[in-house]
This record gives C-alpha cells, sequence and structure tokens, in this order.
C-alpha cells in the first residue's frame, strides 16, 4: 500500500500567497474592465443617437459613479473641466450640425455653467437640451441656451439664485437672503455682512445679465428681464423644483417627449450601490407616455 505524504508547508504557504496576490490584482483591474466595457457601450448607444437624430449628441452626467479605487464613488458637479471638454465638443461640431446636450446634473460652479451655456447659445445650428431627470441650478443655465428643452414628464429644472459661502469654512446660503439680512439690519449689520452683501448684489446681477443674454433673442428683452429676476432673487428655494409644466408656464420652449434611447443611456451610468435606496422591481416593457388632454 502506498501512502501519499502531505504538502510541504512552505508550498501551501507559497499557494496561499499566489492565491491573495491574484485576488489583489483582480480587485484593482476589475473595476477598470468594467468602467471600459460600460463607456464602449455608452459610445455605441451615442452614435446611434447621432445616426437615427441627426445630432451631435454630447453628454454632461453627474452620478456617483463607483470609478475610484475600490468603488469609492466621487461626487460630481459642474467644474472647469467640464466646461473644457463641452466646449472643445461645441467648437469641433460643424456650425450646420444640430447638438442635442444631455444633462443629468445638480449644478455647480457658475462660471463653467456660463461658459457651457455662451458656447451652446453661440453655436449656429439648432440646439436641444434634454433632460431625463433633473438638471438644477447652472444646469438650468445650461438649458436655457438651448432652442429646445426635451423633458421627461417628472424631470425638473431649478432657481438660478447664486450661493456663496459665509466664510471658508462656513455654510452655502443664497445671495437674496444674505442681501435680506443686511437691509433688515441696516446700520446694526456689521462689517462681514455688508461685504457679503454687496458681493451677493453683484452675484445676483451677474448671473441675471447671464440669463437675459441667453434668452432676449426668443422672449425678448423684458420678458428676458422679467424671468431673469424670478429666477435668482431669492421666490423659492434653490432646490425648488421647477417641473414641466411650470416650465411652460414660464415661457421656457420645453416639450414633454424624450427619446427612448436616452433612457437606455442613463441605465449606463450605474450609481454606487452604497447610496442606491432599497427600490426593486421587475422590467416591464417600456410604454410611451400619456398625459391628460389640455384645454
Amino acid at each position: 500500500m502506498v501512502q501519499s505524504n502531505p504538502p510541504p508547508s512552505d508550498y501551501i504557504s507559497s499557494l496561499t500567497w499566489f492565491l491573495f496576490w491574484l485576488l489583489f490584482l483582480f480587485t484593482l483591474i476589475a473595476p477598470v474592465l468594467n468602467m471600459r466595457r460600460l463607456q464602449a457601450a455608452r459610445l455605441e448607444l451615442i452614435r446611434l443617437m447621432e445616426r437615427k437624430y441627426g445630432w451631435r449628441v454630447i453628454t454632461l452626467i453627474h452620478r456617483e459613479e463607483r470609478i475610484s479605487f475600490l468603488g469609492i464613488p466621487i461626487r460630481r458637479f459642474i467644474d472647469i473641466d467640464d466646461s473644457e471638454a463641452v466646449l472643445r465638443a461645441i467648437r469641433t461640431t460643424p456650425p450646420d450640425k444640430p447638438i442635442a446636450l444631455i444633462l443629468h446634473t445638480p449644478g455647480g460652479l457658475v462660471l463653467a455653467a456660463s461658459q457651457i451655456a455662451r458656447a451652446l447659445h453661440k453655436h449656429p445650428a439648432r440646439k436641444v437640451v434634454v433632460v431625463p431627470h433633473y438638471a438644477m441650478s447652472g444646469g438650468t443655465l445650461i438649458a436655457l441656451a438651448a432652442d429646445e428643452i426635451l423633458m421627461d414628464p417628472n424631470a425638473v429644472l431649478g432657481p438660478l439664485d447664486p450661493q456663496l459661502a459665509m466664510s471658508p469654512q462656513g455654510p452655502v446660503v443664497p445671495a437674496p437672503s444674505i442681501v435680506r439680512v443686511a437691509e433688515l439690519k441696516g446700520k446694526d449689520a456689521s462689517d462681514q455682512t455688508l461685504m457679503l452683501a454687496d458681493v451677493a448684489r453683484k452675484a445676483i446681477d451677474e448671473m441675471q445679465e447671464t440669463i437675459v443674454e441667453l434668452l432676449r433673442d426668443r422672449m425678448g428683452e423684458e420678458k428676458a428681464k422679467e424671468l431673469a429676476k424670478l429666477l435668482t432673487e431669492g421666490r423659492w428655494t434653490h432646490d425648488y423644483p421647477i417641473t414641466y409644466e411650470k416650465a411652460k408656464e414660464l415661457g421656457l420652449p420645453v416639450k414633454d417627449k424624450i427619446p427612448e434611447e436616452v433612457y437606455e443611456l442613463m441605465e449606463l451610468y450605474p450609481q454606487s450601490p452604497q447610496n442606491r435606496p432599497g427600490v426593486e422591481f421587475l422590467p416591464q416593457p417600456t410604454h410611451p407616455h400619456t398625459r391628460p388632454p389640455t384645454r
């Protein structure tokens, strides 16, 4: 009878370390490979939309994706890198080619959003902004540059009142509220409050100037100024949802029909599971949106 000897302990130790490093390398590489797969799928769907609708499709989609080390999510907002990339895309678009900008963003830097809005507004061909879920703050400013805003029936835009930091580590507050506090305090206001109120007034004036610049050719100077004041002077909180119906009431060029491919594209921007609510449902065939008849 032949009796096999157990493997030596150094062999088991080597095998354990090999499996450990193999698993570690897979942990590092898998997110990168997954992201490349998603990017390839996104580009393919964008090509399909460009062929089908004749648009130059640009996306500005901000989600907390699992794109960093070990899947730690990164919060996204409109920044200078975004404006540089979008401006490059607009600049390389033929002047007779319509642009469709798909927006999904909580907002961001006023400078970056203003640059994108102005560049889009100056493009000679037709401009369409598509909002499948929300385009708040700076996203709304960009939407105002479009000839047409395609919104999901449940999508929202937001007010454009500038937000200022009370101090480097302090809270961010609406500029109209700072102005009102300074007016109520009068001579009793502190020097810091008065200085902040001065900056807040300038921020509101600058935002109104940009809005009027984007809207005057479509709705006239007076109507554009009226809407600019409404959006910037603090009538609503900064996260107030401007619905499709409200946007239409304000005179914005909105339509409530979004190409189904846009919803498919949004599925290719998976959000970090750590931040996803417990929502589950069985997939069903897509049905066209129906709206009650208008009088």
